[in-house]
């Protein structure tokens, strides 16, 4: 594609973005994607929302996963263009590009964290961490990472639930119909961290720093 075409879509893709706003999605995609990376997919903790139902739908259907990642997410990105509109999407289109990226860049290096598979507690609360602060930082910014993401501002903009009970609601469902055949340990620590996750991205996303006292003569 020629530069000056790349350059353009760029463009549309920032519009109505700040610098600050690109920085802070790129920052976000760069945490959330090396915890994931580094932690959860090392480990074997298990995800809710999108990712956990296309792994269910796997093991039970035998359908590839490249298949229900596209149909899942366009799903749920036609339910997000009906409720948050045009520019939600994208933005969305930008993050999903940074993640991506990311994904591949953490796929080239060798790992930059220790095995936590014997410390699953561990790589749950840590994992939660990189994951909710990352997400976080793309959400405050108005787009997602994924499929998950729209699906839940969906929720919470619909029922006028908090953002991380819209998480927490999706994960439980799909983690709970996913004891069909995993075993309960593994479900267990997966709470964990979509749990500790769900409220940080809400944190993050809701999160106005304190402006300092007016001084007073």
């Amino acid at each position: 594609m020629p530069f000056r075409q790349i350059r353009s879509a760029l463009t549309r893709l920032t519009q109505g973005l700040t610098w600050r706003s690109v920085g802070c999605i790129l920052l976000g995609a760069a945490i959330a994607t090396f915890g994931i990376h580094s932690i959860h997919q090392r480990t074997g903790i298990t995800e809710g929302g999108v990712i956990g139902l296309m792994l269910l739908l796997q093991h039970w259907l035998g359908v590839s996963p490249s298949v229900l990642t596209s149909v899942l997410d366009a799903s749920c990105y036609l339910l997000a263009f009906r409720y948050l509109g045009w520019q939600f999407i994208r933005t969305s289109v930008l993050s999903t590009l940074c993640v991506s990226g990311f994904y591949q860049v953490w796929e080239h290096l060798p790992y930059l964290l220790p095995d936590l598979s014997a410390y699953p507690l561990a790589a749950a609360l840590l994992g939660a961490l990189f994951v909710g602060v990352g997400v976080g930082l793309i959400v405050r910014q108005g787009g997602s990472s994924g499929g998950d993401d729209a699906l839940a501002l969906v929720i919470s903009k619909v029922f006028g639930w908090r953002l991380s009970r819209a998480y927490m609601f999706t994960d439980f469902v799909v983690l709970g119909l996913s004891l069909t055949y995993l075993p309960v340990t593994r479900i267990l620590f997966s709470l964990i961290t979509v749990t500790v996750s769900s409220w940080l991205i809400d944190r993050v996303q809701g999160w106005k720093p304190r402006r300092p006292a007016r001084r007073t003569t």
